[in-house]
């Protein structure tokens, strides 16, 4: 199992999120960048692939936005569907796996926002889910994904970790009203390219008392931005687009954290 498949991570998702992002915020402007996009590409219906809790999906929906909603994780498309009724919106959330997924009907634009592309764990699952994604979108159709340029400095670091050399993350207040710490541990292997590690949490009382440990773990894949070429090539895609981050910086040669592709079926 991965993090995002229990159901004590998909119901605290949106709280710790918060937190993480409160200073420094990667993902800034991600909702508006995929609403335009969705303005200008989504005119045959959307599909928000590894759609999480609903963060573009539901933001997109609010805005008539004709869009449905898949993850790989039930837990999180049950929380993403609570949100969407309790929004008064009326929507296809289905859990399903991008390398097989079939809604039944053809889409002009497919979105996988933040990390969803990078818990594709080799190439032969890569190139699964973009040649199903392929079949899912109408001719001329195209798909938003995310990777980061794998940063050197950052990968010996890693190699010299374990799985359970943590390191405190951060705190906020869980769904049951308590104080929670979050530590992670994070090792890299450079032959599979896979970043493993784990999620401690530790939940605490009023007092200060740790009442409950948890551990989950997490798998994502790196992708060189040469070897992203190519998994595009190879399904059928061109890159029309690539950016650094959510306001259409131009990705130029120097490593970026965050790579927005836009890729169309050729």
């Amino acid at each position: 199992m991965d993090l995002h498949d229990y159901k004590d991570v998909a119901q605290n998702y949106d709280r710790y999120l918060e937190v993480m992002y409160e200073n420094h915020d990667a993902h800034e402007g991600f909702q508006d960048f995929y609403l335009e996009l969705a303005k200008e590409y989504g005119q045959g219906g959307v599909v928000d692939i590894a759609c999480g809790t609903g963060a573009v999906l539901l933001y997109l929906a609010e805005r008539g936005i004709n869009i449905d909603g898949t993850d790989i994780s039930d837990e999180m498309c049950k929380v993403a569907s609570a949100k969407a009724q309790e929004m008064n919106l009326n929507l296809n959330i289905f859990p399903s796996d991008m390398t097989n997924f079939s809604s039944g009907k053809k889409y002009s634009l497919a979105i996988i926002a933040r990390s969803g592309f990078m818990h594709l764990l080799s190439q032969d699952l890569q190139i699964a889910a973009l040649k199903n994604i392929r079949e899912q979108l109408a001719d001329g159709g195209i798909l938003t994904l995310n990777t980061f340029d794998p940063a050197p400095f950052i990968q010996a670091q890693q190699m010299s970790c374990s799985d359970s050399d943590y390191s405190f993350r951060l705190e906020y207040i869980n769904s049951d009203g308590n104080r929670e710490k979050i530590y992670n541990a994070i090792s890299y292997d450079p032959v599979s390219q896979i970043m493993h590690g784990n999620w401690k949490f530790e939940e605490f009382d009023n007092d200060g008392n740790v009442i409950a440990e948890r551990i989950r773990p997490l798998k994502m894949r790196q992708t060189y931005r040469s070897e992203m070429y190519l998994l595009a090539k190879l399904c059928g895609f061109e890159v029309i687009g690539l950016y650094g981050d959510y306001h259409k910086k131009k990705a130029d040669i120097q490593m970026e954290h965050s790579l927005i592709w836009i890729l169309k079926i050729i």
